[in-house]
């Protein structure tokens, strides 16, 4: 998050705009006191990592039998 002047922003607006969209928050201030912040209005769409839950899910052996007709009613 980084702090950018009114002026600045006025000057700069198509930049700073661009930077939003990249996901980044900007604060606008008068001076040395934040009054607004530039937010994305989407969220930059998150990146998958492959083998993210290595180790912390596991399948047991009773997964691969067949359901009873109970469960299968259910």
């Amino acid at each position: 998050m980084s702090n950018v002047t009114l002026h600045a922003a006025k000057t700069n607006l198509s930049k700073l705009l661009a930077r939003v969209e990249a996901g980044e928050e900007i604060v606008l201030a008068r001076g040395k006191t934040p009054i607004a912040r530039l937010t994305p209005i989407h969220a930059p769409a998150a990146t998958r990592q492959f083998g993210a839950f290595r180790g912390l899910v596991s399948v047991g052996p009773e997964f691969f039998e067949p359901m009873t007709d109970a469960e299968l009613a259910e």
